[in-house]
């Protein structure tokens, strides 16, 4: 099991830092997000938007056409910020696989404390940013329960993001 965790993440880490969005997915949201939402998707990483794209191809591919379930998957990981870069996104991985320890090890290194603050909190952090984006009171929920969905779109919105 512990050889699929390491693949899994090491998979991770290639789509990390080979995150592209292309120039027609970009003008392909403008059709579909209001201004302020297309400004919350540039302001995120890009690894981020790439994942959000992803998870909202997924969504699609099972059927899901709700706007604010596919809102929810596109903005789920906003929170995390442009800031938040793959060295804090591995140390929180290994903290979380290995124990908190090494949460407590590397806050002590420079950016990482505020870097796994936004790891940790980005859910709320999220659904806080998508609430400014105008997202609906649904959008925002889901976002908020993702770790602990409360209904069908919710397990829907976790599978597709655990598929991605």
């Amino acid at each position: 099991m512990a050889g699929h965790w390491w693949a899994a993440k090491i998979s991770r880490t290639w789509a990390y830092s080979h995150a592209t969005v292309s120039v027609a997915e970009r003008e392909e949201l403008a059709g579909w997000l209001s201004p302020r939402q297309l400004r919350l998707f540039d302001w995120m990483h890009v690894a981020d938007r790439r994942h959000g794209l992803n998870v909202v191809a997924e969504l699609r591919t099972r059927d899901m056409d709700e706007v604010e379930v596919l809102l929810a998957g596109l903005f789920h990981d906003s929170g995390k910020g442009p800031r938040v870069c793959l060295v804090h996104r591995v140390a929180w991985s290994l903290g979380q696989r290995y124990g908190e320890w090494i949460w407590s090890l590397s806050s002590h290194m420079p950016t990482f404390r505020t870097g796994l603050g936004r790891l940790r909190d980005h859910a709320a952090r999220s659904a806080d940013l998508a609430r400014e984006a105008g997202c609906s009171s649904r959008s925002i929920e889901l976002i908020r329960n993702e770790e602990a969905p409360t209904d069908d779109a919710g397990r829907l919105l976790r599978a597709a993001d655990e598929a991605n």
